[in-house]
Parts: C-alpha cells; sequence; structure tokens
C-alpha cells in the first residue's frame, strides 16, 4: 500500500525515476480499486445508461494524472522518454511494445532523467 500512497503523494512528478515494484504495486492496487468500485456500482445500481458506473469513472479521472505521472517515471528509468507512453494508442502493436518497455531492468546507473531508484 506504502507504493500506491507514494505514487499519489508524488501525483503530478512527471521528472525522476520509478523502478518497477513501484509501478506494478501501483498498478496491481489500482486494478483492484476498480474492480471493488465496479462491484459497488452494480451491487448499488450507480451505473449509467450505458453501464458505467459512477464511482469506477470517478476513480479513472481521479487517478489519470497519477498513473501517467508513474508511467512516464518508468520509462525514464529503463532510459526513455516518457512520450513513449503514446505508443500505447498504436492499435494492437503499441500495447506490446509499452508492455516490453515496462517490464524491462533499470538502466544500471544515473541516466538523463536522474539517478537509479535501485541505489546501485
Amino acid at each position: 500500500m506504502n507504493w500506491y500512497l507514494g505514487v499519489l503523494k508524488n501525483y503530478a512528478t512527471f521528472n525522476g525515476r520509478a523502478h518497477r515494484t513501484e509501478y506494478w504495486m501501483f498498478f496491481l492496487i489500482n486494478i483492484l480499486v476498480s474492480i471493488a468500485l465496479a462491484f459497488i456500482d452494480g451491487v448499488t445500481g450507480m451505473t449509467t445508461s450505458s453501464g458505467y458506473g459512477v464511482l469506477s469513472g470517478l476513480y479513472s479521472l481521479a487517478i489519470l494524472i497519477p498513473a501517467l505521472a508513474v508511467g512516464a517515471r518508468r520509462l525514464h528509468d529503463t532510459g526513455r522518454s516518457g512520450l513513449w507512453l503514446l505508443v500505447g494508442f498504436v492499435p494492437c502493436i503499441g500495447f506490446l511494445v509499452l508492455l516490453f518497455f515496462l517490464v524491462q531492468d533499470s538502466h544500471p546507473g544515473s541516466n538523463q532523467y536522474g539517478a537509479n531508484p535501485k541505489g546501485e
């Protein structure tokens, strides 16, 4: 939970580096919270006519900037610009390329985005 709260504390920090654990723990907790809110939306009937839940929608809007920021910092950790997040919009292959970048290990030592968060 500390990883999730740490990302929320740095919600608009697009510079620096985030190692794999920080990014993937944030991703995991984000998915779990989204599932729980979707369940609550379904049980309470707080869905719109198109099937979207009110609580889920509000949570998605609230977490958008922190998710983009930690994604950019994760790409910085692999030595890439945060603009590589845009490759996710390319149909089919973009998601796979972005996933490949996000699961890679940290760039050893310091790079143009800062010191290695692993402390190597």
